[in-house]
């Protein structure tokens, strides 16, 4: 690339990505480890058959009834009255990301996260021209809230990030520090504050949907490939004042969410039930992993997700690689001293803490 007259903040940067070999035992990315239940796979061939029949034809672009049914859901799980208006749906939480950043973003303006938290942000900011801001956390991973207002008050950023749970580390943020840094960035500038709430269904808290109540500017991001176990349907959604479901549709693609996408993710929201049901497994293997990490000594970021953030190793890279030499893949993400593990089925788990309990053994702890 060398050659090519790429601009220059892209020069020397690296895409987005984890180490994927083929192991048995896939604990890296935060993938639901639950194949979809027959009932739905057969209900999405059924609208995926219907869906073909029109496939000469472009999809409905404003994706009404998606929208109108991720609405219900949220009113049903999240406490608090949505409608279509109020929701947006894209390929991934990533597109609804770009195309926050695409219109409230971009060249001459910046945006501000609280790291270490979900790398895509910073790498969404650069590829659409925003100036990215790191803003501080404590040592426990929390965000330091004094620091985090002062930091808003002093940039002045366009755009705010808070991620909960947080990713990589798992820890929840109140609703009362969101308010007191949503407060922050509206004196600030005003400016779009983004809730991403990725992993929210897995959390003990409640949603802070309701948050979006007299606070314009408040959006909360959400996807369906953690609790849906739906990592390759590609589907995210937000919710926030019709206001900017208008805005960003000012910058999405003609026709960006096909009808095959349309219709799997509506027959997936038919099947939310059995869906949650999965997630309410993996958070009792999630608390499992928990304790027997801190049983083993090991030092464990309290988690509201799928994942645990576990350390402290001198080595995080020569660590991941003795787990994945036992068939196990976790996730260095560069957090020192420390490494990140999805919480998979309860044999998957075992896998996993047989080769941690190796790995104690090796280091003669």
């Amino acid at each position: 690339m060398d050659d090519l007259p790429l601009r220059d903040e892209l020069r020397g940067k690296s895409p987005y990505g984890a180490p994927h070999p083929d192991v048995p035992v896939q604990l890296n990315v935060n993938e639901s480890p639950y194949p979809l239940p027959e009932p739905l796979v057969d209900r999405i061939a059924q609208r995926v058959r219907e869906a073909a029949r029109g496939l000469n034809r472009y999809p409905d672009r404003d994706a009404v009834e998606l929208r109108t049914a991720l609405a219900a859901y949220l009113t049903r799980t999240g406490h608090h009255p949505l409608t279509a208006a109020n929701v947006w749906a894209a390929n991934g939480s990533n597109e609804v990301l770009q195309q926050l950043l695409q219109a409230f973003g971009g060249p001459g303006r910046t945006a501000i996260g609280f790291e270490p938290s979900y790398s895509m942000h910073s790498l969404i900011a650069r590829g659409t021209s925003t100036g990215w801001i790191s803003g501080p956390r404590h040592e426990d991973f929390t965000i330091d809230l004094d620091a985090a207002v002062d930091a808003i008050a002093a940039h002045r950023p366009h755009v705010v990030f808070v991620t909960t749970p947080n990713n990589p580390t798992g820890s929840a943020v109140d609703a009362e520090t969101v308010v007191a840094l949503y407060e922050a960035a509206q004196r600030a500038r005003p400016s779009l504050f983004v809730v991403d709430e990725a992993y929210t269904e897995f959390s003990h808290r409640p949603s802070l949907l309701p948050l979006l109540e007299g606070r314009p500017n408040l959006v909360v991001s959400r996807t369906m490939s953690k609790a849906f176990g739906a990592a390759g349907l590609r589907l995210g959604y937000l919710a926030a004042d019709p206001a900017v479901v208008d805005a960003v549709q000012l910058v999405r693609l003609p026709y960006h969410l096909s009808a095959v996408t349309q219709a799997t993710a509506l027959a997936a929201l038919e099947h939310t039930d059995t869906l949650l049901g999965y997630v309410e497994q993996l958070k009792t293997e999630r608390d499992r992993l928990v304790e027997e990490l801190r049983a083993l000594g090991f030092e464990v970021t309290d988690s509201d997700a799928n994942f645990v953030q576990f350390g402290l190793f001198e080595d995080p890279q020569a660590a991941w690689q003795h787990i994945l030499d036992r068939g196990v893949i976790v996730r260095n993400n560069g957090v020192p001293g420390r490494l990140r593990v999805t919480a998979g089925t309860p044999a998957e788990n075992d896998a996993f803490l047989d080769a941690v309990r190796d790995l104690k053994k090796e280091q003669g702890a």
